[in-house]
């Protein structure tokens, strides 16, 4: 008889989100996102013009979004719109985050939506409710026990 572990029993129970719950998360972090992006588009017109700094102004807010996702990410696993919907990113070897996977999700998150969010319609047709994110960076998005 193969022993088990609580780590594993844990995995097992864990139903993947599939796509409605997610639109749910995201909708709810735009709106966060919106307010962060006012608060830094503040920060950065103190020091420059955004007219002619206009693709500098684009990098940083590129990377303010980024930065967003990625504390998250990393810290728990959960932005406030997913523990607002009980949801939390984890790798799929059960091992925590590293940044390299997080460049890698918010890139392909990014291609995603750029062709109509073609790659998180997949989560309709994958068994597993994969995202093109999750496959390419091996991570999953988890609905938490209430």
């Amino acid at each position: 008889m193969a022993q088990t572990t609580d780590n594993d029993e844990t995995q097992s129970e864990k139903q993947p989100a599939g796509l409605f719950i997610r639109l749910a998360a995201i909708a709810y972090d735009g709106l966060l996102l919106i307010a962060v992006l006012f608060l830094a588009t503040w920060v950065f017109l103190q020091f420059a013009n955004a007219e002619e700094n206009r693709l500098i102004f684009q990098i940083y807010l590129l990377t303010v979004c980024f930065l967003y996702f990625a504390w998250h990410w990393l810290h728990g696993g959960q932005t406030l719109g997913m523990k607002t919907w009980r949801l939390q990113l984890q790798s799929v070897t059960g091992q925590k985050i590293t940044w390299q996977q997080t460049i890698i999700r918010f890139i392909v998150s990014l291609l995603s939506w750029m062709v109509a969010g073609v790659g998180f319609l997949r989560l309709v047709v994958d068994k597993e409710k994969r995202s093109w994110q999750d496959e390419a960076s091996k991570t999953q998005i988890f609905i938490l026990p209430k």
